[in-house]
C-alpha cells in the first residue's frame, strides 16, 4: 500500500470507484427571468427549480448576476493564500473557542479528509451557542480572522460573500414560491444569520482510489451554493439508483443544493442529497462553497403552511443553533458515533 497516514482511508464500501459516470439530467437553469420581474418568467423558474429539488436535490445556475470579476478575485486570492507555507497559513488557525480560520484535520464520518479549509463568516460578528449542550443557554460572538498575505485578501472574500448573499436570498424566494408560499415567507429566519463562506483546498494526492477530499455528507443548513474550477471532483448520490455521479464544471455556474433545513421546511417534498468529493493525484483543486444558514435562535420545523391531516409533520422541531454546533464537534476530533442528523428528530 502506498504511504498515506490510515486516518485518511475510507472504508473499503465507500471508497470511490476507478471509473466516472457523469451525472446526466441535473437541471442547468437561467435565473435571468429574474432580471425581467414578469409574473409567468418567475412562476416557471420557480416550477422549474421546485422541479429540480424534488428530482435532483441539486441544480445549476446561470445568468445568476454574481459579476465575474468577484469570482476570479476570490478565486485568486484563495490560490495564493493555500500555496503558501503550512506555519503561515496555521497563524490564523481555527479552533473550537473560534471555528473561523485556517484547518487541515477535518473529518466526514469521523474520516479525515483530504483537504484544506478557510472559513469566514458573513455576519460580523456572529453569535452562536457558547456550547452544544441543551441547558447551557450562553452565546458567545465568532469573528473572522485574516491572513496578511495575499493583501486583497479580506476584501477579495468579503465583496464575494455579499454577492452570495444576494444569490442565496433569489433562490430560497424562488423555493418558498415553488412551494406554494409567498416568496418572502422564509427570510426572516435568516435575519442575524449564520452562514458562512469556505475556501476548499485539494492538494494532489497519491491514493485517490482510498480517500477522498470530503467523505459522504448532507449539508445540515438551508442552501449551499458552489463554485468549483475546471479539475471537478463533486460526486451526488442519484436518487434514482444510489450511484455516485460526477458534477461536471460549466464555466461561470454555480452549482446549488438544497439542505437538510430545507428538507425538515418542506416536509420531505425537497430532499438534502448525500454528496461527496474525489480527489486527483495530478491535479490540485480549489473549490468554493457558501452556506446559507438560519439565525442561531430559529427554531426548525415543518412549515405550517405545508402540513396538514393527510400530511402531517415529519419532524419534531430543533433548535438550529445548538444543532450546528453539534454538527461541528466533528471538525475537530474524531466521535465515537455517528454525529447528529435530522432524521434523529424524524417523527415516527
Amino acid at each position: 500500500m502506498r504511504e498515506v497516514n490510515e486516518a485518511f482511508i475510507q472504508s473499503i464500501e465507500h471508497r470511490p470507484k476507478s471509473t466516472t459516470i457523469d451525472a446526466q439530467g441535473i437541471p442547468l437553469i437561467d435565473l435571468s427571468a429574474l432580471n425581467s420581474n414578469h409574473s409567468d418568467g418567475i412562476a416557471a423558474l420557480a416550477a422549474e427549480i421546485g422541479g429540480a429539488c424534488e428530482n435532483w436535490g441539486f441544480f445549476q445556475v446561470i445568468n445568476h448576476g454574481v459579476p465575474p470579476s468577484f469570482r476570479e478575485k476570490i478565486e485568486q486570492a484563495s490560490r495564493l493564500f493555500f500555496l503558501q507555507p503550512g506555519e503561515e497559513k496555521r497563524k490564523i488557525a481555527r479552533d473550537e473557542a473560534n471555528p473561523m480560520g485556517f484547518y487541515d484535520s477535518e473529518h466526514t464520518k469521523n474520516v479525515r479528509d483530504w483537504k484544506q479549509v478557510f472559513d469566514f463568516t458573513v455576519e460580523i460578528p456572529t453569535v452562536i451557542p457558547a456550547s452544544h449542550e441543551p441547558e447551557d443557554v450562553e452565546l458567545r460572538e465568532v469573528f473572522n480572522q485574516w491572513p496578511q498575505y495575499p493583501p486583497n485578501f479580506r476584501e477579495a472574500c468579503e465583496e464575494y460573500a455579499q454577492e452570495m448573499e444576494k444569490l442565496a436570498y433569489k433562490l430560497l424566494e424562488l423555493i418558498s414560491l415553488s412551494l406554494g408560499l409567498p416568496s418572502d415567507r422564509l427570510n426572516n429566519f435568516f435575519e442575524s444569520q449564520t452562514s458562512f463562506t469556505r475556501l476548499n483546498y485539494y492538494p494532489r494526492c497519491p491514493t485517490p482510489d482510498l480517500a477522498l477530499g470530503v467523505g459522504r455528507h448532507k449539508d445540515s443548513g438551508a442552501l449551499t451554493i458552489l463554485a468549483q474550477d475546471d479539475v471537478g471532483g463533486l460526486e451526488v448520490k442519484r436518487k434514482t439508483d444510489g450511484e455516485w455521479v460526477r458534477v461536471k464544471p460549466t464555466p461561470s455556474a454555480f452549482i446549488v443544493n438544497v439542505g437538510d433545513v430545507i428538507q425538515v421546511w418542506s416536509n420531505d417534498k425537497y430532499e438534502s442529497v448525500e454528496h461527496r468529493v474525489k480527489v486527483n493525484s495530478e491535479r490540485e483543486r480549489f473549490s468554493i462553497p457558501f452556506f446559507f444558514n438560519p439565525t442561531h435562535s430559529v427554531t426548525v420545523a415543518p412549515i405550517k403552511e405545508l402540513t396538514c391531516e393527510r400530511n402531517p409533520a415529519r419532524y419534531k422541531p430543533y433548535n438550529w443553533g445548538k444543532f450546528h454546533t453539534t454538527r461541528n464537534l466533528s471538525n475537530f476530533k474524531k466521535l465515537n458515533v455517528e454525529n447528529i442528523q435530522i432524521y434523529h428528530f424524524r417523527l415516527s
